[in-house]
């Protein structure tokens, strides 16, 4: 009885943990999703080097932000965010989260982006502070 006991909990706590991990997930790869997708490949080796520079740094709220250089950047940062919001409203509306939601997909995905970031790249903290 014991041993059942501690397989149920096991299966409801993977089941738990499956179920957040696809609250953001993209369900249908729709031809705006895989454009946005694709336009952020095509720009990753481009954007890479800006942050290595410190011409650009994650914000808080997911998106990139331009702290130096010229038009270029600007032309680089707008599209990055432009392809990013497309796909956290995507998530948000596939997944039935509704209008509010997308400040918390933000919120995750510029987590996710700060714990990836390589050490010397500009990322705004939770309060605003640039490290």
């Amino acid at each position: 009885m014991k041993k059942q006991l501690i397989i149920f909990a096991l299966v409801c706590a993977a089941a738990v943990t499956v179920s957040a991990q696809s609250k953001y997930d993209i369900k249908e790869m729709t031809p705006a999703v895989k454009a946005s997708l694709d336009g952020r490949r095509g720009r990753f080796a481009e954007l890479k080097e800006l942050k290595t520079k410190g011409l650009v740094g994650e914000t808080n709220r997911g998106y990139i932000q331009k702290l130096g250089g010229g038009k270029n950047v600007d032309a680089v940062v707008a599209a990055e965010n432009k392809d990013r919001k497309q796909v956290y409203e995507a998530i948000v509306q596939q997944n039935n989260l509704g209008p509010a939601a997308l400040v918390t997909v933000e919120e995750v995905f510029a987590r996710v982006q700060r714990d990836k970031a390589e050490p010397g790249e500009k990322v705004q903290d939770a309060s605003g502070r640039w490290n």
